[in-house]
């Protein structure tokens, strides 16, 4: 998704319609928001509405600095969850939103979170692209507009100048995506941390986890988790990790599992390209540095797991996401 381009601000034009999710309202702000440069402020957010007072889903309204002039200085156009009755019951939009519409410049991009695609698919802009949104409204978004190609799952689908993501907290992971990808890593990770989210899931990731991993100290396994980050490097295995934590492999396997929803071997390949992903994002070490320093073995293995996982070589990655020297 191309970046921001010239010294303003990014201008982020985020559209409430009634009744807004007042969640998925707030994610952009936040965000966008909270980005700093080294002059300051990276973006210029603004949300903004065709009233003045918008109604949301949680009991309260919103009172807007903006109005629907806002659209027409966007650069980034971003349609939270809403339960816009003309977009979510019957598909199509009023002329006085698809007017306002109109005013977007060519060169913006367009985001939308949650049933927000419900509104950029009424106004055209999701013809051609592959869709997310809640895993719940996917098969009304499906009958609403047939011709489009509805994953429900995945937390986000970035296609170029146009990116949809999954339900509410899907979201954040759109948004940090984008500005990773506007301003690198380091960019986004403070923020992330500024939030206290996780700065990385990857848009391919299902939308919904029946066993979230918990923190690595939790648990009866958790003493082992925590010393195999501190020797991910190493030899590892199932084997290494009972006997860590004293007990069987048969044992520690099923306390594993049903502490973190999977098993032992899952979960170090998942760690040990968490922290190449790190590397590369942040050092010069070379792909093979990178991937005996995280126990991967060979630069092809560390390829190959990038590859499934995130759909890039490590390469790519690095050029992709790491910051460039003195930004």
């Amino acid at each position: 998704m191309a970046g921001p381009v010239g010294p303003r601000p990014h201008v982020v034009a985020v559209l409430a319609l009634p009744e807004v999710v007042g969640f998925d309202l707030q994610i952009p702000p936040q965000v966008f928001g909270t980005a700093e440069g080294p002059d300051g402020p990276l973006y210029d957010v603004r949300v903004c509405g065709l009233e003045e007072r918008v109604a949301s889903t949680a009991g309260f309204s919103l009172l807007l600095e903006h109005g629907a002039e806002a659209l027409a200085a966007a650069d980034t156009v971003i349609v939270p969850g809403t339960h816009y009755v003309p977009a979510r019951r019957d598909g199509v939009l009023p002329d006085d939103l698809l007017a306002a519409l109109d005013t977007v410049p060519a060169h913006a991009r367009w985001l939308s979170i949650c049933t927000g695609a419900f509104v950029l698919a009424a106004a055209g802009r999701l013809a051609g692209h592959r869709v997310a949104t809640h895993w719940a409204r996917a098969d009304d978004l499906r009958r609403l507009h047939p011709d489009l190609a509805v994953d429900e799952s995945v937390l986000f689908v970035d296609d170029g100048d146009v990116a949809t993501s999954a339900g509410l907290a899907a979201g954040l992971d759109l948004c940090l995506h984008v500005l990773r990808g506007d301003h690198g890593a380091e960019v986004a990770n403070a923020v992330a941390r500024h939030l206290v989210v996780s700065p990385w899931r990857d848009g391919g990731q299902a939308q919904f986890i029946d066993h979230p991993l918990p923190a690595a100290g939790a648990g009866a396994t958790g003493a082992a988790r925590a010393w195999a980050l501190e020797h991910l490097d190493e030899d590892l295995d199932v084997a290494a990790l009972a006997a860590h934590a004293a007990m069987s492999v048969r044992t520690f396997t099923r306390r594993f599992r049903a502490e973190t929803g999977t098993s032992p071997h899952a979960w170090l390949v998942a760690q040990r390209l968490a922290r190449a992903r790190r590397l590369l994002e942040g050092t010069d070490l070379p792909v093979d540095r990178v991937a005996a320093a995280v126990g991967l073995g060979t630069a092809a293995s560390l390829r190959a797991h990038l590859a499934e996982t995130v759909g890039l070589s490590p390469l790519a990655y690095r050029r992709r996401f790491r910051v460039p020297a003195g930004r």
